[in-house]
């Protein structure tokens, strides 16, 4: 009985973990917008609401400096319970030196980039240990670093603005041994995540390259087996009400907020039953070698294509040598839009 409820516990306290990631960003997120200016403007505690907007004014700039990183909010012992979840897991192929500077390119970006995050943000997978003496920052939205409260969470886990701004200044101005991760596809390959699919948006991703050029960072490739398991994606047959409402929901998505909305679902609370948890599969971030680059001041058009070739040629040959031993078949080919 006793080793029944120690599962139990454990399994409770990885779903809470889960949970409270996607409620946090929704709850931290609606507070700052909704209540400030309902105090400004409704109660006597506008001073508080004042203030809030002074720092965030006073304190603009350091979100595109590199952050205000936290390793106590790193190691939190609530992200090794998050990790568990699935389990995740980071494997390193090749040593990085921190002599250097890396763009590590990720993919496929799945619905939500559980993989990236538990793996770069957090130590819970034990990136310093891995990766010694290497700095990693994630790389998001810059529109979250606007939002007072939220943008000192997600800081404090060493993430960034993926803006040229923020990514330049990390990769110059902040010595070597920096490593910036960048989910190539972005939302755009979200729409291309289904179960057992392996399709990643990049022929026209070229900026990371440039940016790899300009600074002379290493290019590394790095992909996420099993990113795109933990959630199932909802299409529609054509032609069918359902079909209708979703491509409004996209289309309204895409146009007032710029992202690309897709319907999924995961399990709920209880086993058997729909919900938003992600579903309890492994994801596995392998991180392969690095490409090196060399720094040109304003490269054509010619050098980012060719070094974009070289990247595309390293990440299918990762993708190739790991994904049986990662749940694949061997006759799985990346597909590359």
């Amino acid at each position: 009985m006793a080793f029944f409820s120690r599962l139990d516990l454990q399994e409770g306290l990885q779903t809470l973990s889960v949970l409270q990631w996607i409620a946090t960003y929704i709850i931290l997120g609606a507070i700052p917008i909704l209540l400030i200016p309902y105090f400004l403007v409704f109660t006597k505690f506008w001073s508080l609401a004042v203030l809030s907007l002074a720092w965030l004014a006073y304190d603009w700039n350091t979100h595109s400096q590199g952050g205000r990183r936290s390793a106590w909010v790193r190691n939190w012992t609530l992200w090794k319970y998050f990790q568990k979840h699935f389990p995740i897991k980071l494997v390193k192929t090749h040593d990085l030196s921190p002599k250097h500077n890396y763009i590590i390119a990720n993919h496929p970006h799945g619905i939500v980039s559980y993989g990236v995050f538990i793996n770069f943000a957090t130590e819970a997978t034990g990136f310093s240990q891995i990766f010694p003496s290497i700095t990693p920052f994630l790389g998001t939205l810059e529109g979250i670093f606007w939002i007072p409260i939220v943008r000192e969470y997600v800081m404090s886990m060493g993430v960034c603005p993926v803006s040229k701004l923020a990514l330049k200044y990390v990769l110059t101005q902040k010595g070597s041994g920096n490593a910036i991760i960048i989910v190539v596809g972005g939302a755009t390959e979200a729409l291309l995540c289904h179960p057992g699919a392996s399709t990643i948006y990049l022929k026209k991703r070229k900026g990371f390259v440039k940016l790899a050029l300009k600074t002379g960072a290493y290019l590394v490739p790095s992909y996420s087996f099993g990113e795109n398991e933990v959630h199932n994606q909802l299409t529609f047959p054509e032609g069918s009400w359902k079909r209708f409402l979703q491509n409004i929901f996209q289309y309204t998505g895409k146009k007032i907020l710029g992202l690309n909305f897709c319907i999924f679902h995961g399990r709920g609370l209880t086993r058997g039953s729909w919900g938003f948890l992600p579903f309890n599969r492994p994801i596995t971030t392998v991180v392969g070698e690095p490409l090196p680059v060399p720094k040109i001041k304003k490269p054509n058009k010619k050098t980012v294509d060719e070094y974009h070739a070289l990247y595309i040629s390293a990440l299918c040959k990762l993708f190739d040598q790991h994904k049986v031993e990662y749940g694949l078949p061997e006759t799985q080919k990346l597909t590359i839009l």
